[in-house]
């Protein structure tokens, strides 16, 4: 009959190799445990990313409508500008009245007007459409706003169209 133990291995021996065994699993118990962390400390990043890039767009949601909205007030405005024209002080009256509720509308969702008159050019807020000699400003003010610019937050949501200054010849 033969014995449950195996006799023929040296005592020596069989306890290196239960050394081994265990710093093996020691190691194998390391690395998972720097895998969980490190799988971890993605997915809290990747929570952190989410979580901002959803803020940035509920932030910006508005933007499309926005951008319809200013092309219609801009008509808005040139309607006033023409009842002005006909001097026709009451109907300029409510006009100018809705106007200041139509910006502060946009307004109280992050979307003003971009004031580029009398600034120095910017090419990110304004879009230069033509350059006018001025002798009296700095080359590359800003010294006729020929279409309104609005930002939505920092965002330029449609750039000013400007007449930038340029020196006499």
């Amino acid at each position: 009959m033969s014995d449950a133990r195996n006799t023929s291995q040296d005592p020596e021996t069989s306890a290196e190799s239960g050394d081994d065994a265990l710093a093996k699993m020691t190691r194998e118990r390391d690395e998972l445990l720097d895998q969980l962390q490190r799988t971890r400390a993605e997915f809290l990043n990747y929570q952190k990313r989410s979580k901002a890039q959803a803020d940035e767009e509920r932030k910006y949601a508005i933007s499309r409508v926005a951008s319809d909205l200013v092309a219609a007030l801009d008509d808005f405005e040139r309607a006033a500008d023409a009842a002005r024209a006909a001097n026709v002080p009451s109907i300029v009256n409510g006009l100018d009245i809705v106007h200041k509720q139509m910006l502060a509308m946009l307004a109280k969702h992050g979307v003003e007007p971009i004031h580029a008159l009398g600034s120095a050019f910017d090419p990110n807020q304004h879009e230069a459409l033509m350059q006018q000699p001025d002798a009296d400003k700095p080359e590359g003010t800003v010294v006729a706003e020929l279409g309104k610019g609005y930002k939505i937050h920092e965002r330029v949501l449609r750039p000013a169209k400007v007449a930038v200054s340029i020196r006499p010849a």
